[in-house]
């Protein structure tokens, strides 16, 4: 890999070198590292472009990075990545993609996940999306998320994209049985005229099942942004969705909940909340010797956080 693509992936996976672990390195199209554990095996698909990952039952504390990184204009390029996670497991995955255009056509990566995680286990999912260069073809990424729950199953997932990508519709769809739990939190800046749409749909069809959907997120300039969730109750359940937005400049933000109760018992809440900055926070800091501009960014990075 050349400088550029070591930098992205240090913005998309934090990684300064090759990880422990399982891994699956993609850089413009092509395999640049794939390493299999004892109990992570990770394989190519023979039908479509994209690699299974299967985690034996029982693995404990192990980890899978599957970052991409794209620094070719032009390159447009669909992923299809499963995750077969055994019972009783605890792991933690790590994508992302991070994407360099220094030309005038466009680049696009579209990763398709799906996640089928089993019964009593615990995932953490990180999924960070990066976009940089000088040139004015887009950096395009529309990733599409599936999570399929066994009973008493947990899965965290960490949704972040705060630079540099121009257009994104990200589709998330659970459907979570009995005691099975899900956690998203959303972080989001647009700038520009980016434009930005998330869409979460959650079926909750278990007792006992629960989700937490959370989306802070900051639109500047001209930007666009949209968040579309829908929680559906079929069991006795609980479901909460939250959208929490900074409106700037000529940005538009646009928040749209749906609570599907298809059970009494199901207990379904969303919040919404759009606004500016707050001038008493803006003139708080302004005497503590900050700029407003200088403001303005400390109140952004606190609350993305």
């Amino acid at each position: 890999m050349d400088e550029i693509q070591k930098r992205i992936l240090l913005e998309v996976a934090d990684l300064h070198e090759v990880p422990e672990g399982a891994y699956n390195i993609r850089a413009n199209g092509a395999s640049a590292g794939r390493n299999s554990t004892a109990n992570i095996e990770i394989t190519s698909k023979t039908d479509v472009s994209g690699i299974d990952i299967r985690i034996k039952p029982g693995t404990k504390h192990e980890s899978v990075h599957i970052p991409v990184v794209l620094s070719e204009s032009g390159l447009k390029e669909v992923v299809y990545n499963d995750f077969y996670i055994g019972d009783d497991c605890d792991v933690v995955i790590v994508a992302g993609c991070g994407i360099h255009n220094c030309g005038n056509q466009d680049s696009q990566h579209d990763g398709i996940h799906r996640f089928y995680v089993g019964k009593n286990s615990k995932v953490k999912y990180v999924e960070k999306h990066y976009g940089e260069g000088d040139g004015n073809g887009k950096r395009i990424l529309n990733p599409g998320t599936e999570v399929y729950m066994e009973e008493d199953s947990f899965m965290e997932m960490e949704m972040v994209q705060i630079k540099g990508v121009d257009s994104t519709v990200r589709t998330s769809k659970a459907e979570l049985k009995a005691g099975a739990r899900l956690n998203v939190h959303e972080r989001l800046m647009t700038h520009g005229e980016q434009y930005a749409e998330s869409i979460y749909t959650v079926d909750l069809k278990g007792d006992g099942a629960a989700t937490d959907i959370v989306s802070r997120a900051v639109a500047r300039d001209k930007s666009y942004q949209k968040f579309d969730s829908r929680i559906i109750g079929d069991a006795v359940c609980s479901g909460h969705s939250e959208c929490d937005a900074i409106i700037m400049d000529e940005a538009r933000v646009l928040a749209v909940p749906q609570l599907d109760a298809a059970n009494v018992d199901a207990a379904l809440i969303h919040e919404a909340a759009i606004g500016k900055i707050a001038g008493d926070q803006l003139i708080k800091l302004m005497t503590l010797g900050l700029t407003e501009e200088e403001a303005e960014e400390q109140i952004i990075n606190g609350f993305l956080k």
